[in-house]
């Protein structure tokens, strides 16, 4: 599927048909996608205590926006834009909601596509929903974004909830556990978080890696997972990267992760592809030739979301066009779904301020402190090796640096990797939680 990330790129560079770079720099450079269902997209202005940019996009951006969504979807699109109480209340709804038997129904055992490269991975979940904790725990399923480890999490709690009504399953992102944690920190509500978390039959986490570095998460996340585990509850996580290669990741936790059944699941092989493309297009009503079948399978190799974004705007086309399908129709449409997977120069930059635990603005200031040096300098790095963009758009998402500065910064991270192999690491953790959010 097409995250709301990838969503919200395409809408700021159709945007940048019309507006200045300097209006998208003022007003997005900080608004994030937070979700997209249900025929809208939901964002917020992350640095926005006094909703002063939220009130600006409402009033000035909503029709260009909705009119962005347009041309992507071929269809009305909403859009909505949360206040910062707005966010922390959407939040809790949308977890609450995941805690429903409803959430992910269509992610089940029998419309996962098996094959070789994700056959172990497959079984080990179908064991663990027919038995909770008796067979794994905790069961740890990686691989790369969008090879269907989301699916296998909701599969598994879809199974369990159906034949055991009375469990507490409870799913959660990593990357919300933490948000949920600092909400309770700052609102005196640990109490309940707790409960929460401690409480459950069966916990699913996914995307795991994004507690990494953060020391008070995993504190509290090693106590929950030690609370569940003796009490003899089932838990399931699942991460891009198997867990001794999650480099900020405590001893104690990876050492438990270890503990259970390690199960990865592999890009799938061509074979795979072709079915996975057929089982697509007739889930949304496409007919394509068997040549045109192996044609998309040739030629989308990574993942199973893009497979299916592909099929999507294959629908998108066949109705605007009412023609056939094509072999020149499916090469314009694997670019285009291509170049949506593509990171953003906001998630590069994002993802690096979080990892070195500075704030995207720190990046764009004229501090010299040293975390806020290094995260600077690679993520100027990463835009470079990750997008090829032009020296000058680096340095003007960095506050308008010139070039020098930026090949500078470029030749300063690159220097440090031929130094030292734990930098390198680094890097390349970086440029997995980016690969992981697209």
């Amino acid at each position: 599927m097409n995250s709301a990330a990838d969503v919200w790129a395409s809408v700021l560079e159709i945007l940048g048909r019309e507006l200045t770079p300097t209006s998208i720099t003022t007003w997005f450079d900080d608004c994030e996608a937070v979700d997209l269902k249900d025929s809208m997209l939901v964002l917020r202005s992350v640095n926005d205590p006094t909703d002063f940019k939220h009130d600006v996009i409402v009033s000035r951006f909503t029709e260009p926006i909705k009119n962005a969504l347009r041309e992507i979807f071929s269809g009305d699109f909403d859009v909505r834009v949360l206040t910062q109480k707005e966010y922390q209340e959407y939040c809790a709804a949308k977890s609450s909601e995941r805690e429903t038997s409803t959430y992910g129904k269509n992610f089940t055992f029998d419309r996962f596509i098996v094959g070789p490269s994700n056959k172990f991975a497959h079984a080990a979940a179908r064991a663990v929903a027919e038995a909770p904790a008796e067979s794994y725990n905790p069961l740890f399923i990686y691989g790369e974004s969008g090879l269907g480890k989301t699916h296998l999490l909701y599969a598994i709690s879809n199974q369990v909830q159906s034949q055991r009504p009375s469990f507490k399953t409870l799913y959660v992102r990593g990357e919300d556990f933490t948000n949920e944690l600092i909400s309770a920190i700052q609102t005196n509500r640990m109490v309940e978080f707790r409960e929460k978390y401690r409480q459950v039959d069966l916990l699913l986490v996914d995307d795991i890696q994004f507690i990494a570095g953060k020391v008070q998460t995993q504190e509290e996340f090693f106590h929950t997972f030690n609370t569940l585990y003796d009490a003899g509850k089932q838990i399931v996580l699942t991460s891009d990267r198997p867990p001794m290669d999650i480099v900020r990741l405590e001893d104690r936790l990876r050492t438990r992760f270890e503990s259970g059944l390690l199960a990865d699941i592999q890009p799938p092989d061509y074979e795979t592809r072709v079915a996975i493309a057929k089982y697509k297009a007739a889930q949304f009503g496409l007919a394509l030739s068997e040549e045109n079948f192996s044609y998309i399978a040739e030629n989308v190799t990574s993942n199973v979301r893009q497979i299916e974004g592909l099929v999507k705007k294959l629908i998108a086309y066949r109705d605007l066009m009412q023609g056939e399908i094509t072999k020149e129709t499916i090469d314009r449409a694997i670019g285009e779904i291509k170049k949506t997977f593509a990171p953003t120069p906001e998630l590069i930059m994002q993802e690096t301020a979080s990892y070195f635990n500075v704030t995207v603005d720190d990046l764009k200031s004229q501090s010299r402190s040293r975390d806020t040096v290094t995260a600077r300098q690679v993520s100027m790095y990463l835009m470079r090796v990750m997008l090829d963009i032009p020296l000058k758009d680096i340095g003007t998402h960095h506050g308008g640096r010139d070039h020098s500065t930026v090949i500078n910064s470029i030749q300063q991270v690159e220097k440090q990797m031929t130094k030292s192999s734990q930098f390198v690491d680094t890097i390349k953790d970086i440029k997995a939680n980016i690969t992981a959010k697209r």
